[in-house]
């Protein structure tokens, strides 16, 4: 782990072993089978390439099943203050005793197994303990991909106007697959680059395509190929290369596509 630019609070345990009073003591290397979710008044060290500080306040700390620790305030949207990513260990360890004088009741030692870097966390008060299974996860399902775009153009490919006509989606060049190759209404050939979010190396890429594609005798006998970049949203600096080039610029309504917000017959 290694706090963020400018980089997580925290200065942690040197990279000495503990001391023999806490070796002594207790030692016990924690294993978990679900997330661990730990509310106590802690401060927090980290050391190593970096080191840093957060002081003593009451915060969240996750241990997550892959080994990784998180600590977390009551703020700053989803980033940790501070953290140890895989492969690590966590350690509890009985505090020392300039440590018990202070009032810690309980010291947690994250290392890193291949920088060294550490993570030392005194616990003053733990408010909740607690660990829950949380099985396997089957990933994030994203809604709207480029595959789904490009087959509901293809589905209503006069999205692009009246009289365009589907040749046939995924056509190959030596450089890859154009998304979807179709005709307008006045027979040139049009080739389709489709994109989530429109930026600049999808026009660069659209542009290599033409490249290829305008050397190709049957698809210029109608004129030259032309090229359409479409997207969910289109940056400015994309449009703008898009414009410079020749190729015409098509933001994509995803929920009209699916015909679930039809714009047109709208009241308001």
């Amino acid at each position: 782990m290694r706090p963020q630019p400018p980089r997580p609070v925290g200065r942690s345990v040197d990279r000495e072993a503990p001391s023999a009073v806490a070796v002594a003591v207790a030692a016990r290397v924690c294993h978990s089978n679900g997330v661990r979710v730990v509310i106590a008044t802690c401060s927090v060290d980290y050391t190593g390439r970096l080191s840093a500080h957060l002081p003593l306040a009451t915060r969240l700390l996750l241990v997550k099943a892959d080994g990784s620790v998180l600590v977390h305030s009551d703020g700053g949207s989803y980033k940790p203050l501070n953290w140890m990513s895989p492969p690590c260990a966590l350690a509890e360890l009985a505090p020392e005793e300039d440590e018990v004088a202070s009032g810690v009741a309980a010291v947690w030692v994250v290392r890193h197994a291949k920088s060294g870097d550490a993570l030392r966390i005194r616990l003053y008060d733990v408010l909740h303990d607690s660990t829950h299974p949380l099985g396997v996860d089957p990933g994030l399902v994203k809604d709207g991909v480029e595959a789904h775009l490009q087959a509901l153009l293809a589905e209503h490919i006069t999205t692009l106007g009246e009289g365009y006509q589907l040749v046939r989606r995924e056509y190959l060049t030596a450089i890859g697959p154009v998304d979807i190759l179709a005709r307008d209404p006045g027979g040139r050939s049009v080739a389709i680059e489709i994109k989530r979010r429109g930026e600049i190396d999808g026009v660069e890429q659209l542009t290599r395509y033409l490249e290829l594609l305008n050397r190709d005798p049957h698809l210029v006998a109608g004129g030259p190929v032309q090229g359409v970049f479409a997207a969910q949203e289109i940056k400015p600096q994309a449009r703008t290369l898009a414009t410079d080039r020749g190729i015409r610029c098509v933001t994509l309504d995803y929920e009209a596509l699916r015909g679930m917000d039809d714009s047109a017959s709208r009241l308001f």
